[in-house]
């Protein structure tokens, strides 16, 4: 279906028709298609739905919140789906978006691939990860993987890996196998650190001082020995070079 000519079908029950104005034409742009009623009572046609939701996207947000004046009625990603009618590709395309900012705002948050509901992580030592909305729909419980974003499998608790085939954790990998580099004379540093803040990986290419700024939290540390604020000018930090990362920092934002 081309978004241009997006229209709700007549003869379609499940979609709850009015004759009233969009309320979020904005633009007056008058889009062709019969008029429905959200599940917050507000009126939309599938085009105008659709340019709201990229718009809160645009903002960095990863809910959908009607915003209407006096209404903060939060719609699921379910009936963004239908009542805007996304094509497979814009789908595709809000998915991502939500979940870029959803990680931006909340690293503990990603988003169920059953429901597509945003779900908090509980334990950072655990992969496992079960979704309400899901396990309420199905009737049992229903989890996914936190690190590759599948239905789990295998045996939980686990702080490596589920059993899905290629589950890895590709931040891990990278400081496992990055080769190392000389800073200020100092050899043997691994080339890339999950910065001790807010996890975010950094590469140091050798030029340059041991001490870097996170580009994410903006936070300083030593390359070298991974200990905050400046670590000095000496070819040797003070508690020598920190072996390579085996776990990833989670940011604790206050």
């Amino acid at each position: 279906m081309n978004s241009k000519t997006k229209r709700y079908n007549l003869s379609d029950s499940t979609i709850r028709l009015v004759e009233e104005e969009d309320q979020f034409d904005f633009l007056c742009e008058g889009f062709d298609s019969p008029r429905a009623r959200m599940s917050c009572g507000h009126v939309v046609t599938p085009m105008s739905l659709m340019k709201w939701c990229q718009q809160l996207l645009k903002q960095g947000k990863s809910r959908f919140v009607c915003g209407q004046s006096g209404c903060n009625a939060e719609w699921s990603y379910q009936e963004v789906c239908k009542m805007a009618l996304l094509t497979p590709e814009e789908m595709k395309n809000f998915e991502t978006l939500m979940a870029l900012n959803a990680a931006a705002g909340n690293p503990n948050t990603k988003f169920c691939p059953g429901c597509m509901t945003p779900v908090t992580r509980g334990s950072s030592s655990n992969l496992y990860v079960c979704c309400q909305v899901c396990s309420a729909k199905t009737g049992h419980s229903f989890g996914f993987c936190w690190q590759c974003l599948r239905e789990w499998k295998g045996q939980q608790p686990r702080s490596d890996r589920c059993e899905n085939d290629d589950c890895h954790n590709s931040a891990l990998k990278t400081l496992r196998e990055c080769p190392e580099v000389k800073i200020d004379k100092v050899k043997g540093c691994p080339s890339v650190r999950a910065c001790p803040t807010c996890g975010s990986l950094i590469q140091h290419t050798g030029i340059g001082c041991k001490t870097v700024i996170c580009p994410r939290c903006k936070m300083s540390f030593c390359f070298g020995c991974l200990k905050s604020g400046y670590c000095g000018i000496s070819d040797i930090c003070s508690g020598g070079i920190t072996p390579r990362q085996t776990f990833i920092p989670v940011w604790q934002r206050k």
